[in-house]
């Protein structure tokens, strides 16, 4: 049975590192119009950019899809996702997956399987995605997130640091994986109902969010399950810097 869904795109043209971002070309057409395309190609019911300026909104709705303006004050996409979910006076529950402007590789089965395993929950009104490490390395890359399971599938736990520690092994220097033990790196790709996100927006930040720089440790601090699907592999990494840049333009140009 296939999962109705809607697709948000947070789209913000003042990135530090990469300014106007969602509009420089990739492949001869500006990012934003890649990452829309991935969501078509997930068979969203309904795509929607959400930004907080004029140039990209002029741009998507001339591509012609839906775009909202947004306020600027927001410290999270999920904060302007939860937005435009009250403008454009969505049910309570109503899934929608949160599809950052800067992942044009992102593979459209991604979308389809983070709105699938929240369609099928009672407990959760979130859902995220991992994958399997299987190099110790990235284990300990802080830059990689990691996410502990419970049996059920929900998080129990996300850092930055190597979880779970293997406390005879990591403390004296090994750094190869447990031959018995998986390791997730979790993929910052959520779906949300409508309620969930409006519950969200009265949370305040808690100290576990601010120490790792992690949003999703709000949910869990809040007492909410965060329910996880297992995917095959990790994506192919987003556009943070202009290396990113020429790193997909060269992949979307060798696969025309």
């Amino acid at each position: 049975m296939s999962v109705r869904f809607k697709v948000v795109i947070p789209a913000r043209y003042g990135s530090t590192r990469l300014p106007g971002k969602p509009l420089l070309a990739i492949a001869g057409k500006p990012m934003i119009a890649h990452v829309c395309e991935r969501a078509r190609e997930a068979d969203a019911d309904e795509i929607v950019v959400a930004t907080d300026d004029e140039r990209i909104y002029r741009f998507v709705r001339e591509l012609g899809l839906n775009a909202v303006m947004t306020r600027a004050d927001h410290q999270s996409g999920t904060e302007r996702i939860a937005e435009v979910a009250e403008q454009l006076g969505w049910a309570g529950d109503d899934i929608i997956v949160n599809l950052q402007g800067d992942e044009p590789l992102i593979d459209p089965a991604y979308l389809r399987a983070a709105a699938a395993v929240l369609a099928g929950q009672q407990r959760a009104g979130i859902a995220t995605l991992a994958a399997e490490i299987r190099n110790s390395e990235e284990i300990f890359n802080p830059n990689a997130v990691k996410v502990v399971l419970n049996r059920n599938g929900y998080a129990l736990y996300f850092s930055r640091a190597p979880i779970p520690w293997d406390r005879d092994g990591f403390a004296a220097g090994n750094r190869t994986l447990i031959g018995n033990m998986p390791y997730y790196r979790h993929i910052g790709m959520y779906a949300y109902t409508v309620d969930f996100l409006r519950r969200y927006c009265n949370w305040d930040a808690s100290l576990l969010e601010k120490t790792e720089s992690l949003e999703q440790l709000r949910i869990l601090w809040h007492g909410e399950a965060i329910a996880v699907s297992i995917v095959d592999k990790i994506p192919p990494a987003g556009v943070d810097t202009l290396e990113d840049l020429q790193r997909v333009e060269q992949f979307l140009g060798s696969a025309d």
